[in-house]
């Protein structure tokens, strides 16, 4: 059954204002000939469709407008509480006072929601973050069908996952469509200086290739799984804490981490996992949580049946949702770390930490307490240096980076030097997302994405895959 859904508050239905509830509404065969009559008339060349949105990050892909996107959105998954969701998410978007967006949801809730969206096809482009035990399969069923896919990440949990996405990318190619996945992180402005420092020879040197025990490249991310979303509480769906539909987070929140070390220390590089990487170590170890603290984040009273094989001790529940993987990348020594804890600390959020090492100086990423929990970037010269003659060069340098990044300033304490970037560049997590779609819609205009981009995708998640095979190993 087809439904389209309209926020609470009054919004521009075609030419029609219409005020509802908050409730999903049929729409008569008329008025829905009339819609889509409408959207077959708009200028805009991409049309969008949404699959099984059971991840928050769904709806922030639409937090904003796009000039060349048509405003009706084809949705396409199970009934329950994650469709649910996801259009109070885009609801909440479309009602807001400052900015709304003017997004018309056209959702089917059919338990053939897959084949429905293939048959019908009424876009070109598919947008999935949600459960990731059958992800794969769907951008692989989405690309044979001749779709442009962006797709959360992560693309692959299983070394399974990963051979099925390399037939998704050779199918792509053939189809000629995109396969892309969203990669927030490459849009935070102190990961950016980070990358544009280190192309400095004169600062940084050249990247150490470090040992196992001592990495040139270490990042770390630490995350919580009660957090605020558009300035609400995030309610998370039950299946999010199991391992096979979520994914541990050795193959999850790290697909980030692999991708900025990729990213950072060989940028526009291409890599080849066959040759180029190595992995040296890795291990994994659960966060414990209370039925409260369970509770809490989905407002549920009780575990469901395919979480209670994961209840350990007290009733604690157990996920995997820590790991750590070393390994070498092009023979540079890298460590890519993620931690979960249920709540941050008062006043923080989801917090990172990086350094980079180079011969000369070291590019580190803190966000800590003395940080007031924001990312600052540190620029520290190599131990006997002479500061006075690092800072001419650094001034030089940074002319390079300010031509990028206007406005970018260096500023010494004691030994080492803060790297501040004006605040209009701090734009904040959720409005990456929004970035990263402008990226990929930019591809499509162009037909055509960066050589790299596609090897490198596949070796981030040959790392992740490989790595969790080899962390269950040593159980």
């Amino acid at each position: 059954m087809k439904k389209l859904f309209f926020p609470a508050l009054p919004v521009l239905l075609i030419s029609t204002f219409l005020s509802c509830s908050n409730n999903k509404k049929e729409i008569t065969t008329e008025n829905k000939t009339e819609a889509n009559s409408a959207a077959a008339a708009t200028n805009g060349k991409i049309k969008l469709m949404t699959l099984d949105p059971g991840h928050f990050h769904a709806a922030l892909v639409q937090k904003s407008m796009y000039p060349n996107v048509d405003p009706l959105v084809h949705v396409y998954a199970p009934a329950g509480q994650d469709i649910d969701e996801h259009l109070k998410r885009i609801s909440q978007y479309n009602s807001r006072a400052e900015n709304p967006t003017q997004w018309q949801e056209d959702v089917y809730t059919g338990p053939d929601f897959l084949e429905k969206m293939l048959q019908t096809k009424p876009g070109n482009m598919v947008v999935m973050s949600g459960n990731n035990q059958k992800k794969t399969e769907y951008m692989k069923a989405a690309v044979d069908a001749g779709l442009n896919v962006l797709a959360d990440k992560p693309m692959a949990i299983t070394t399974q996952n990963f051979d099925l996405l390399k037939e998704a990318f050779a199918s792509a190619e053939k189809n000629k469509v995109m396969l892309y996945d969203i990669m927030t992180e490459r849009y935070e402005i102190t990961t950016m200086l980070q990358r544009e420092f280190s192309r400095l020879p004169d600062v940084f040197g050249t990247l150490q290739k470090g040992t196992a025990a001592d990495p040139a490249i270490t990042k770390e991310s630490v995350h919580h799984f009660f957090k605020y979303v558009s300035g609400s509480p995030l309610k998370r769906p039950a299946w999010f804490f199991d391992v096979r539909q979520q994914g541990e987070g050795i193959v999850d929140v790290t697909t980030h981490l692999v991708d900025l070390v990729q990213w950072e220390a060989y940028p526009e590089q291409t890599i080849d996992y066959t040759k180029d990487v190595k992995l040296t170590s890795a291990r994994h170890w659960q966060t414990k949580l209370t039925p409260t603290q369970f509770k809490t984040v989905t407002q549920l009273d009780s575990y469901p049946d395919f979480l209670k094989k994961d209840v350990v001790s007290d009733s604690l529940l157990g996920v995997y949702s820590n790991g750590e993987i070393n390994y070498q990348l092009k023979g540079t020594h890298a460590k890519v770390s993620v931690i979960w804890n249920f709540e941050a600390p008062e006043g923080a959020g989801d917090t990172h930490f990086s350094i980079m090492k180079g011969t000369k100086a070291n590019l580190i990423i803190r966000q800590g307490k003395e940080q007031n929990y924001k990312p600052v970037l540190y620029i520290e010269p190599a131990a006997g240096t002479d500061l006075n003659a690092f800072e001419e060069t650094l001034k030089t340098g940074l002319a390079t980076v300010q031509a990028i990044f206007p406005g970018v300033t260096v500023e010494k304490t004691g030994k080492i030097w803060t790297v501040t970037a004006p605040e209009k560049y701090h734009n904040g997590h959720e409005a990456h997302f929004g970035q990263v779609t402008e990226k990929y819609l930019e591809f499509l205009a162009s037909g055509k994405m960066p050589e790299w981009e596609v090897p490198n995708m596949l070796a981030k998640y040959y790392t992740t895959t490989k790595a969790l095979e080899l962390a269950r190993k040593k159980k």
